[in-house]
C-alpha cells in the first residue's frame, strides 16, 4: 500500500510497543524477523525508539465468535491474546523455526487453515502474541465477508 495514494485521513498504522528489554526485542524483530529499521532516536535518560517497517498495515476487527473460530483452527483452541500481531511471511515453517531459536515460545505449530494459509502462533518478545501466516494460493471465500478469513 502506497501511503501517498491512501484515501482518507489515515496514512499509516503504527503499533507502539513498550519493551523492558529493548535490545532483545530490537534484535528479535529487526535482525531475526527482518523488519527494516526506518528510523531510530535517542533522548535524555537513555530514551530509545526504533521504527521498523512491517510492510502494509491493516486493522483486523473480529467479534468473539470469529476469535474462537481462529483459535480453534490456528491454535487447537488455545485462546489468543486480546491483541495479536500477524505477519505475512514467505515461509511460515522456516520463519517459525528461526523465531523459536531466537527466543520466541511456540504456541501452535504451522498448520494449513481452511482459507489456504499456513499459520503458526508464538509468544514473542515485548509481550506480543504473534501469528505468522503464508498465503498458499486461491481459496474459496478469501476476500469475502463471510467471517472465515483471518490470520
Amino acid at each position: 500500500m502506497n501511503t501517498e495514494n491512501a484515501k482518507g485521513p489515515v496514512r499509516q498504522l503504527r503499533l507502539v510497543v513498550e519493551s523492558e528489554d529493548y535490545e532483545a526485542a530490537l534484535h528479535f524483530y529487526r535482525d531475526v524477523l527482518g523488519l527494516a529499521e526506518l528510523e531510530a532516536y535517542e533522548g535524555e535518560g537513555d530514551a530509545r525508539v526504533s521504527i521498523l517497517d512491517a510492510g502494509r498495515a491493516t486493522l483486523e476487527l473480529s467479534n468473539p465468535a470469529q476469535v474462537k473460530l481462529i483459535d480453534r483452527v490456528e491454535a487447537d483452541g488455545q485462546p489468543s491474546a486480546r491483541l495479536r500481531v500477524a505477519f505475512e511471511v514467505e515461509d511460515t515453517a522456516s520463519v517459525t523455526a528461526e523465531l523459536v531459536e531466537a527466543g520466541a515460545e511456540l504456541l501452535a505449530t504451522p498448520r494449513e487453515t481452511p482459507w489456504r494459509s499456513l499459520n503458526s502462533r508464538l509468544a514473542a518478545p515485548a509481550g506480543l502474541q504473534v501469528t505468522l501466516f503464508q498465503e498458499l494460493g486461491p481459496a474459496e471465500g478469501r476476500g469475502s465477508t463471510d467471517g472465515a478469513k483471518s490470520p
